[in-house]
């Protein structure tokens, strides 16, 4: 049940869009036992966002998983997201942030996990 939210100050067309979410897709498996089937992904094109005083690309990326993970796993996604930002994006890495949040309670399907 993971849930990756993407926000860039960068445009962000639909094609793009459609390969960042295959790839982060990917990219997910990092972490053991989180997979595309149950991925949410979420894409802020032209977000009003400043790094380091500045409007240069950058992005905030937000990943929110049911559970939690290993240091080593963690590093590896991060790793994966970045490139992906820098090979789809132009973005970067340096003006790439990655936050985690690991939740306890998850809700779908009308219940919590």
């Amino acid at each position: 049940m993971p849930f990756i939210n993407v926000k860039t100050n960068t445009k962000v067309s639909p094609d793009k869009m459609e390969v960042i979410k295959s790839q982060l897709g990917q990219a997910i498996t990092a972490i053991p036992g989180k997979s595309e089937s149950w991925l949410m992904v979420g894409i802020e094109p032209e977000y009003n966002l400043w790094f380091k005083g500045d409007s240069a690309p950058a992005a905030m990326i937000e990943v929110s998983i049911f559970g939690s993970a290993s240091d080593n796993a963690y590093t590896t996604l991060t790793s994966h997201i970045t490139g992906i930002m820098t090979d789809q994006l132009g973005i970067s890495s340096d003006r790439v942030y990655v936050k985690y949040s690991e939740i306890e309670q998850w809700g779908w399907n009308g219940s919590n996990f």
